[in-house]
């Protein structure tokens, strides 16, 4: 039998994210080490301004979604949402204190929050049933693959600016506009028949008519996003056990190369046993590994933990988008990838916060540790609970 083809669609998306993500990944791994270092924010500040921007967009994903079904458009809410993320990169180049690098990093995730449950649902409208694991699976290798390149491109202009990070900001801008020109001239929207025949008012969203799969699976990432805080503290944590800057962002292309690498396969895994029982697994793996980050002292083995946490995001970040293409409301695919998005998110803005607090006020393991119980906590919940219901897998 002949593998289903990816559409161009997905294809282009996945250039998209890819240019994006050079962009992104230029300068997410410094900004943490920009606030500390350059600017002198204290934790607490790196943890609130990562807790606002994630929680701003997963706040506006609901929205945006709901709005995308409404009136049956994703283009035009990708492309603003890109071309705001790409604008943040000036924003933080020219802070000189850090609540100018809150507002860029606010656009940013402004921008994200517009995009994410149109482009997500346009991925899943371009695909088939048979190949919604790979369509997903693609698009984060190719994302990913940009948050290989990125960070490599970070350290090379290290090396020819010195210690002055104020460049590498401005340069980020670049590959953001590609990623706006390729969208805008390539990306075409596909209708469908229930769109032509089913919204002609505002769609309402009711959480008490959700599948029970779609509210097991949030209520478990709910609990797991409280403990599951922003990446910035896995850099910092790197910073912490004795690596230069320059390693520090190596580590991160380290976990972002196993994300890559692995994403596609994951997805394909996912289309042949279901995605239910890979995303039980990822839950108690993020465990061991949040636990080791937190007991972790040694230079040497954080190189292995930022491999292994490439490995569980490409496990789990498709393929949970391919569930939820699965478990979610078929006729408002948007809203049901947004109310999923901004539930989590919220959390992930007091996960946040809570990490800086006891990074502060206990040591720099706390975070880490209490990630880890947070992420058994959930994964229990929906390992118990989801085999309770029919496979998804099969009926569909």
């Amino acid at each position: 039998m002949n593998k289903p083809k990816l559409s161009k669609n997905v294809i282009v998306l996945g250039l998209v994210s890819f240019f994006n993500d050079v962009a992104s990944e230029m300068v997410y791994p410094i900004v943490p080490i920009f606030l500390t270092s350059v600017l002198g924010a204290p934790m607490a500040i790196v943890g609130l301004i990562e807790g606002i921007a994630e929680s701003t967009a997963s706040l506006l994903k609901t929205f945006s979604g709901w709005l995308s079904d409404k009136f049956q458009k994703r283009k035009i809410f990708v492309s603003t949402g890109y071309f705001l993320s790409t604008l943040s990169k000036l924003i933080i180049g020219f802070a000189k204190a850090w609540p100018l690098v809150l507002v860029g990093r606010f656009i940013d995730r402004f921008g994200k929050g517009i995009r994410t449950s149109a482009r997500d649902a346009l991925i899943a409208e371009s695909s088939d049933d048979l190949n919604k694991g790979r369509a997903f699976g693609f698009h984060r290798s190719l994302d990913t693959l940009g948050a290989v390149i990125g960070p490599l491109i970070a350290i090379f202009l290290l090396q020819f600016f010195g210690e002055n990070l104020r460049p590498i900001f401005f340069l980020a801008f670049i590959p953001g506009v590609i990623a706006i020109l390729l969208l805008i001239v390539f990306v075409k929207e596909k209708k469908t028949e229930l769109f032509k025949t089913t919204f002609t008012t505002l769609p309402k969203f009711s959480l008490k008519n959700l599948n029970p799969a779609f509210k097991i699976f949030l209520f478990s990432s709910i609990i797991f996003a409280l403990g599951n805080s922003s990446d910035a503290f896995l850099i910092l944590r790197a910073k912490n056990v004795g690596l230069t800057t320059a390693l520090v962002i190596f580590t991160y292309i380290i976990f972002n190369l196993f994300y890559s690498i692995f994403s596609t396969s994951a997805g394909i895994l996912s289309d042949k046993i279901g995605p239910r029982k890979i995303l039980a697994f990822g839950f108690f793996f993020f465990a061991l590994i949040y636990f080791f980050f937190g007991i972790n002292q040694s230079p040497i083995l954080i190189w292995l933990l930022f491999a292994f946490y490439g490995f569980y995001m490409a496990l789990t970040e498709g393929v949970g988008k391919a569930y939820l293409s699965q478990i979610g409301d078929k006729g408002r695919l948007a809203t049901s990838f947004g109310i999923y998005q901004t539930a989590v998110g919220i959390c992930a803005f007091f996960a946040s916060l809570i990490a800086g607090f006891l990074w502060s006020k206990i040591n720099p393991s706390a975070p880490f540790i209490f990630g880890s119980i947070m992420a058994l906590l959930a994964g229990f919940i929906f390992l118990i609970f989801s085999q309770k219901l029919p496979s998804y897998e099969k009926r569909n």
